[in-house]
């Protein structure tokens, strides 16, 4: 069984596509959250994702703030910018599938969260301190986070009183040892210093994981964020992955 498994893909539907055709035939997508945010196709994004088949999805934060389940003043102004435009041009039918999602899933051995198993929509796992107390708060084999927007991998072997971190290379396999937390990256907006969209293969019989980048059309992608006069910043990350 090959499972797709995404997150962070912030209205950028050229990454996403890129993304899906790199990716090819898998028996289920699992998406981590933050569908929209920062880019300039959210109606894309979102109807892409809710119509694919054995499709599993969580809600972001991004997510949560474009229907006002939190403070917009929780984000800088430059997100919070981004915010508010995604708010006021998403559709109700794509507003009321973000309404349905949930923040955390529980499939087999595996914890689906965006943010950490701890606060699933808000927290980042960035370090091993904060990862080895997360460890504490999920009781499967496996979670799946994402939200930090960068390919890791942390684990917590018997008898180890902290985490380790790894940091997978793309194409290689990766044979899944208990306990683990991992990150498939970003779709959207990487910050890795890697531009390509990042996405991840999951075998759960065989335990595998694969770490996968994409090149994609950013210029096209930047084109339509000036257009939709989103900040520079964001504008420009895109280029170098940060």
């Amino acid at each position: 069984m090959h499972i797709l498994v995404i997150s962070d893909i912030h209205a950028n539907i050229v990454a996403l596509e890129a993304v899906l055709a790199d990716a090819a035939k898998v028996d289920a997508t699992w998406c981590l959250g933050d569908l929209v945010g920062y880019g300039p196709n959210p109606n894309e994004c979102v109807s892409r994702i809710r119509n694919l088949p054995n499709i599993v999805c969580l809600i972001g934060n991004h997510d949560a703030a474009s229907i006002d389940l939190i403070d917009t003043f929780t984000f800088n102004d430059e997100a919070r910018q981004a915010i508010f435009w995604t708010q006021q041009n998403l559709t109700h039918t794509n507003k009321d599938y973000l309404k349905t999602l949930p923040s955390t899933k529980e499939i087999g051995a595996f914890t689906l969260v965006h943010g950490s198993p701890r606060h699933p929509v808000w927290e980042y796992l960035l370090d091993t301190y904060t990862a080895t107390i997360n460890f504490r708060h999920f009781d499967s084999s496996f979670c799946l986070v994402g939200h930090s927007h960068i390919p890791v991998i942390y684990q917590l072997l018997d008898g180890s009183t902290s985490a380790d971190l790894h940091i997978p290379q793309p194409n290689q396999i990766t044979h899944l040892t208990p306990r683990s937390i991992l990150n498939p990256g970003s779709v959207g907006q990487p910050r890795d210093r890697d531009p390509r969209a990042a996405y991840a293969i999951l075998d759960p019989d065989e335990l595998t994981w694969e770490i996968h980048r994409v090149p994609y059309d950013i210029k096209e992608v930047q084109a339509r964020m000036k257009q939709a006069n989103m900040p520079d910043r964001h504008i420009l990350r895109l280029e170098s992955g940060w």
